[in-house]
């Protein structure tokens, strides 16, 4: 069991260590050819995607639970019937996203602070960037459908092709033709559709015989879309929870100041970072968890499965903790040498080390979740998550300033935890006994 579970999770792990990369590389070549300004817009305009593909999230997560218990099962017509599922809707969403890109990108712009240049390089990175959409979808719906299917290495090798093609397109239409900065913009779009041919070479020299159910039966696509369409918009919700999480945290730390904003970035950074190991478990334990409830796994079974999956992501939750305890003010300094910030960061380096633990069990139990297609409960956990972060820092925020908001966060991920753990064994029992 825990070699099933390191083979699905070490190649997602691996591609999440490239993404990181991809803005890091970025900001270094506008830094080194453009001024501010652009560099600004550069920063609004990926948040733009940022807060637009955060909410598509669903394509992948929704497809990935109901693929794996399909697997489970061995129904290869149904493992068929979710991929052109999972690709209609993405031909819907891009649709629904090309109608509205103009409102969007303009309410969007009302409500972010920046001056008039800066939203203007925003604006037009944003129309190029955006003909990546269907690219950008449609690798979400395969990249879950490939980890449904218990392969997580297909969908490393896209990230990879993506982030490194990225990386390479970018500097050179950035740095070596006249689009100048704007070439940041067209590297991305060139690296998503690069990402989706392999994808879909993938798909035709790995799972013909899957594209081949299409040409010999009657899938009826529409037919059954209603219980994939539920489970989405359930994690579609879920999204829009996230947001006001994330989004949340970023905007009432600019209240604070520049420096606040400053040190509130860095450490959502480094809060984030070890996510990049623990989501490859949280992979895993979708792909698994699936495909026991699909083999008709019991409880003993599934049980064994949800202690391993655990045992391994708090074992990274462990790691971090102390590398916080007893390095956190070494890795502010890998991210900035500005002394205001590195005073103004100490306060709230006890935070660094709280955090790993409640964060690991948060993203496992959704992984574990979304293997059960428990799209309620998900749902659910993160209503909660959502009302814990704004109440918990509407009501501190008076005698505790800024702490209030690390607080809040913290509490959010406590609400997940503590919803999620007291919902499995009835969402077990419901699954294996229904």
């Amino acid at each position: 069991m825990n070699r099933s579970v390191l083979k699905l999770a070490i190649p997602s792990i691996l591609a999440n260590i490239t993404i990181p990369l991809v803005g890091l590389v970025d900001t270094a070549i506008v830094g080194h050819i453009a001024d501010a300004t652009i560099i600004g817009g550069i920063a609004v305009g990926t948040m733009l995607f940022d807060l637009l593909y955060w909410n598509f999230g669903f394509l992948r997560v929704g497809t990935s639970g109901m693929t794996a218990q399909a697997f489970g099962r061995k129904d290869d017509r149904e493992c068929a019937k979710l991929l052109a599922q999972s690709l209609t809707i993405t031909a819907l969403a891009t649709a629904v996203i090309w109608l509205l890109q103009w409102l969007f990108v303009t309410a969007a712009l009302a409500c972010v602070p920046c001056s008039d240049e800066v939203a203007d390089f925003a604006r037009s990175y944003f129309f190029v960037r955006i003909w990546a959409a269907p690219a950008t979808l449609a690798l979400m719906a395969l990249k879950g459908w490939f980890i449904g299917m218990q392969d997580t290495v297909s969908p490393m090798a896209c990230d990879i092709v993506v982030n490194v093609v990225n990386m390479a397109a970018s500097y050179v239409l950035a740095v070596y033709t006249p689009l100048g900065a704007i070439g940041v913009a067209y590297g991305t779009v060139i690296a998503q559709f690069t990402g989706l041919l392999l994808a879909v070479i993938i798909l035709f020299a790995k799972y013909g015989k899957f594209l081949a159910i299409w040409k010999t039966a009657e899938l009826r696509v529409f037919r059954s879309l209603g219980r994939l369409m539920r489970l989405n918009t359930n994690l579609f919700i879920r999204s829009l929870c996230f947001m006001i999480v994330y989004v949340g945290f970023t905007a009432i730390a600019g209240g604070y100041g520049d420096v606040q904003l400053a040190v509130s970035s860095i450490l959502m950074k480094l809060f984030m970072l070890f996510s990049y190991f623990v989501d490859g478990f949280a992979y895993a334990g979708e792909a698994l968890v699936g495909k026991y409830i699909g083999e008709g796994a019991d409880e003993k079974t599934l049980s064994r499965v949800v202690r391993i999956l655990f045992n391994w992501s708090i074992g990274v939750g462990v790691l971090f903790t102390l590398i916080y305890a007893f390095g956190g003010i070494d890795c502010v300094r890998l991210m900035t040498d500005d002394e205001d910030v590195l005073q103004a960061v100490r306060p709230f380096l006890g935070w660094l080390i709280a955090m790993p633990i409640v964060s690991t069990l948060a993203f496992m139990w959704d992984g574990i979740y979304v293997g059960a297609t428990a799209g309620k409960e998900i749902r659910n956990a993160m209503l909660w998550a959502a009302f814990g972060f704004v109440a918990g820092y509407a009501a501190l925020y008076y005698w505790l300033g800024i702490q209030a908001l690390y607080i809040a966060y913290f509490l959010h991920l406590t609400a997940r935890v503590v919803y999620l753990t007291l919902k499995w064994k009835n969402v077990q029992k419901q699954i294996l006994y229904e």
